[in-house]
C-alpha cells in the first residue's frame, strides 16, 4: 500500500544474503505476501550476498561452514568452480523458487522512528513504513582497518580481504599477511606460491582443529557469541571461538613454513614493519586480512547502542526495541546460525504483530 509517496508492509527486510533469504522465506511461509506483507531490500546488484564480492581462486571447496537455505538444498555443486559464481547462482535460484521479489540495487539510507509506531526505512528508491523491520545487511561493506604508528609512511600496497582479487597481484612481491581467521590462511596459501616471500602475522596464536565443523560445533560457537551480545558487547566473529579447520593444504603449508606465525608488529615504516624487540622486515605489500564490523549506520537514528558499544540482543530482537530484529548479527551471523534465527526472528515478529492489533481488553 502507498500513501503520499511512502509504501507500507508489516515487514522490512534489509539485506539479501543467507540471513536475508532466511528471514523472507519464513515471512512468506507465514502468510505475508511480498511486496504487500513484506519488502525485502538489497544493495548489491544481484543475488549472493557478500558471496558475489569473493575473490575468483576461492572456489566453492575451499568455503568454510556454507550451509543450505531453508527449503532449497544446494545439491551438487561444482567444488572446482568460483564460489561467487556457485552461491551467486544459487541464492538467484532460491529467490525465483519462493517468489521474494528482491528490490535491488536499493541502498538504506536511515531507518527512523516513523508514525502510528512504525518503523520509517529510508531508501534510494522511496520510503516504506514498516512495523516490524529484519536487518540482515551482514559486514562486507565495513571492513577493518588497524592503525598502526607509521602506517601512512609505508611506500607499498595495503590491501583488504575486501578488494582481494587473487595472487596474480602479489607475484614476485614480499607480503606481510595480517590477520588470523580463514581469510588470511586462505590468502597466504594462495600468494605463497607466487611471491617471492610471506609471512604471517596476528595478534593472538592461531588455534587449529581437526575434523569437520558440524552442527555442534556450529552451535557451541553460536552459544558463545550469543552470551556477549546478551550483555550488549560487541560481537565476536563467530569463527573467532571455532579455530581455524585444519586440512592437507594446510598440513603441507605449516610444513614449508608458510604458516609459522610472528606476534603483532609494533609499528610500521616506509620499507616494512618493526617489532618491540627491534627485528625488522621488509615488505612490498602489507594484506590486511583482519576482518569486517557489522553494517549498521543505518540504524543509527534508532539509538539501538548499549553503553558496552554493542546491541544488546535476546535471540535476535534488539532488547531496546522490540520491533527490530538483527539476523546476521552476533550469534546469527553463521550460515547455520541465520537460518535459525531468521525462523526465530519471523516466529517472534508475529506475536508482536499480533499483539499490536488486538483490541485492548
Amino acid at each position: 500500500m502507498s500513501i503520499s509517496g511512502t509504501r507500507y508492509v508489516d515487514v522490512a527486510v534489509v539485506g539479501a544474503g543467507q540471513a536475508g533469504l532466511s528471514g523472507a522465506y519464513h515471512l512468506r511461509r507465514a502468510g505475508w505476501e511480498p511486496d504487500r506483507g513484506f519488502v525485502v531490500l538489497d544493495h548489491a546488484p544481484g543475488p549472493g550476498g557478500a558471496w558475489q564480492f569473493r575473490w575468483p581462486s576461492l572456489t566453492f571447496d575451499k568455503v568454510h561452514g556454507m550451509h543450505d537455505l531453508p527449503g532449497m538444498p544446494l545439491a551438487g555443486a561444482p567444488g572446482d568452480r568460483p564460489s561467487a559464481e556457485v552461491v551467486g547462482a544459487y541464492f538467484g535460484a532460491y529467490e525465483r523458487e519462493f517468489g521474494l521479489r528482491v528490490h535491488r540495487p536499493v541502498e538504506v539510507s536511515a531507518v527512523r522512528e516513523g508514525t502510528g509506531g512504525r518503523l520509517l526505512v529510508e531508501t534510494s528508491e522511496g520510503d516504506w513504513s514498516a512495523r516490524a523491520l529484519i536487518n540482515a545487511t551482514g559486514t562486507w561493506d565495513r571492513p577493518f582497518r588497524p592503525r598502526y604508528p607509521g602506517q601512512e609512511t609505508f611506500l607499498g600496497r595495503q590491501p583488504h580481504t575486501a578488494d582481494y582479487r587473487g595472487p596474480g597481484d602479489f607475484a614476485g612481491e614480499r607480503v606481510i599477511v595480517v590477520g588470523g581467521g580463514t581469510s588470511a590462511v586462505q590468502h597466504l596459501l594462495e600468494i605463497a606460491d607466487v611471491a617471492a616471500d610471506t609471512l604471517w602475522v596476528t595478534r593472538r596464536p592461531p588455534v587449529f582443529h581437526e575434523g569437520p565443523f558440524d552442527e555442534r560445533r556450529g552451535r557451541e560457537a553460536v552459544a558463545m557469541v550469543d552470551e556477549r551480545v546478551r550483555h550488549g558487547l560487541p560481537p565476536r566473529s563467530v569463527v573467532s571461538v571455532t579455530g581455524l579447520p585444519m586440512n592437507e593444504a594446510m598440513r603441507e603449508a605449516r610444513a614449508r613454513g608458510v604458516l609459522d606465525r610472528r606476534p603483532m608488529f609494533e609499528r610500521i615504516t616506509p620499507e616494512g614493519v618493526v617489532w618491540a624487540d627491534g627485528r625488522t622486515a621488509g615488505a612490498d605489500t602489507i594484506l590486511w586480512a583482519t576482518g569486517f564490523r557489522a553494517a549498521l549506520g543505518h540504524l543509527a537514528p534508532l539509538r539501538l547502542r548499549e553503553p558496552g558499544g554493542g546491541i544488546r540482543l535476546e535471540g535476535s530482537r534488539v532488547v531496546r526495541d522490540p520491533r527490530v530484529h538483527l539476523v546476521g548479527y552476533g550469534p546469527s551471523a553463521s550460515t547455520i546460525g541465520a537460518n535459525r534465527y531468521g525462523r526465530a526472528a519471523v516466529r517472534e515478529i508475529r506475536r508482536l504483530l499480533e499483539r499490536s492489533a488486538a483490541p485492548a481488553a
